[in-house]
């Protein structure tokens, strides 16, 4: 029986199935990463920046950038067909493809279903746009399907290619990004909440603050250069305080303590961030994950790069209680507690 217990906040979307048979299972993941590996001692030769300069205030040593070969959907589909191959689910099985992306490779059609395409899977695909809180935003709607009986499984991307939409001239923005793909798949299992599986995901959003960190062009306005733009210090205030809090909405509606969680998985921005949540929390730094310094920012593909990283050199075994948490442009927050 599906049953599917949506109680909201005063400011955003708890989605919870607690109380349900059927959740969808992480049973598969992949990532991508560009071939161009570009030091900051690199970016330092084109940019008025130096190593100390980037260390210091992001923690960020090295980023991944794209060639032109290298598209959206390109490493989308990549890090899809990873996830798909460690997963055992037959492409015959998926019926759905999200892709979370902020940089699409066209307005329309949606680059999911590029993706799709190359896969070679049928049901629907979808992109979802919330920047960089876009994968779990992603992880909630393919949840949703899962649990709600439309579908037995899914694959959910985070694609970025941020290297196109910066303004190589400032530093203050363009030394913290990088490109990438991570993707899970997710299954349909039956089980309580002892067993693997997404426990909940929480969602939010508040279009009163988009002006802090915006892409500042649109289709059809020749007249903007289409480059990000960012209000670091008010997105540095927001992430500490907006994350935290849906983290702990997720805790509360799952009748947990922040000492039950075994991982955190924030999104990857800044190091200072990552530590500013780690410390609000009361969580040891041994206990979340950080990728920031071999990655920078990637965005919607940051969550499911770093969850790889911890997958693959055996600190995140299957069992565990994992916590993901991220903000982004819109503003948009969210959270998702997931069992391995």
């Amino acid at each position: 029986m599906n049953d599917a217990a949506i109680s909201p906040p005063p400011a955003g979307a708890a989605i919870k199935n607690s109380m349900t048979r059927t959740r969808a299972q992480l049973v598969g993941y992949g990532t991508y990463l560009p071939v161009n590996l570009v030091t900051n001692d690199e970016l330092a030769k084109t940019v008025d920046t130096s190593d100390a300069w980037i260390r210091e205030r992001t923690g960020i040593r090295q980023r991944y950038l794209a060639a032109p070969h290298e598209t959206c959907a390109f490493m989308a589909t990549r890090a899809a067909q990873a996830a798909l191959a460690s997963s055992g689910v037959p492409p015959s099985e998926i019926g759905a493809v999200i892709l979370a992306t902020a940089t699409p490779d066209q307005a329309f059609p949606a680059t999911a279903t590029r993706v799709q395409a190359a896969l070679g899977v049928g049901g629907f695909a979808f992109d979802m746009s919330a920047a960089c809180s876009g994968f779990v935003f992603a992880l909630g709607m393919a949840d949703s399907l899962i649990r709600s009986g439309a579908i037995r499984a899914a694959v959910v991307i985070g694609a970025e290619v941020y290297s196109r939409i910066l303004d190589w001239t400032d530093r203050g923005t363009c030394v913290l990004f990088g490109d990438g793909a991570g993707a899970v798949v997710l299954r349909a299992t039956d089980g309580d909440d002892s067993a693997p599986g997404i426990l909940s995901t929480h969602l939010h959003s508040d279009g009163n603050l988009g002006d802090i960190l915006y892409v500042d062009g649109a289709v059809g306005r020749r007249d903007l250069p289409g480059h990000l733009i960012m209000n670091g210090r008010e997105v540095f205030r927001h992430a500490v305080s907006r994350m935290s809090e849906a983290i702990d909405e997720a805790l509360a509606a799952n009748h947990l303590a922040r000492t039950d969680i075994d991982w955190l998985i924030p999104h990857q921005a800044n190091r200072r961030i990552i530590d500013g949540i780690g410390k609000k929390l009361g969580l040891d730094e041994t206990q979340v994950v950080v990728t920031v310094d071999r990655h920078a920012n990637t965005s919607a593909a940051s969550i499911p790069l770093a969850l790889a990283a911890a997958i693959d050199d055996g600190r995140i075994k299957p069992g565990q209680l994992i916590l993901l948490g991220a903000l982004g442009g819109g503003l948009t927050w969210a959270s998702a507690l997931i069992r391995l």
